[in-house]
């Protein structure tokens, strides 16, 4: 199954993205979890397929490098996507990332 973290400063806006990209991975048939923490809680980080960035902590992408050396994507979810909401855009660029 795939694993999907957001970060963010507080968790409180991923929280509502988590929740469309549930319903789109739910419409689509698409096995996913998905979850949202705060910037503090991504230090606990274990056994996920990819880690999404919100546009607000993009400065945090070095801090993940770690990851991205043992092949897990490190992305910044797209300022517009974001800002809209998009849980549908976003989940596809988690699928295309990870190309599903």
């Amino acid at each position: 199954m795939v694993k999907i973290l957001l970060v963010c400063s507080a968790g409180m806006s991923t929280s509502m993205l988590v929740k469309r990209m549930q319903d789109a991975a739910l419409e689509e048939g698409f096995q996913a979890e998905i979850q949202a923490v705060a910037e503090s809680e991504a230090t606990k980080i274990n056994d996920i397929s990819i880690l999404m960035l919100g546009p607000q902590v993009r400065y945090l992408k070095s801090k993940f490098k770690s990851l991205e050396d043992s092949g897990i994507p490190v992305t910044v979810i797209d300022t517009v996507k974001y800002g809209t909401m998009n849980g549908k855009a976003v989940l596809a660029d988690a699928k295309a990332l990870l190309k599903i």
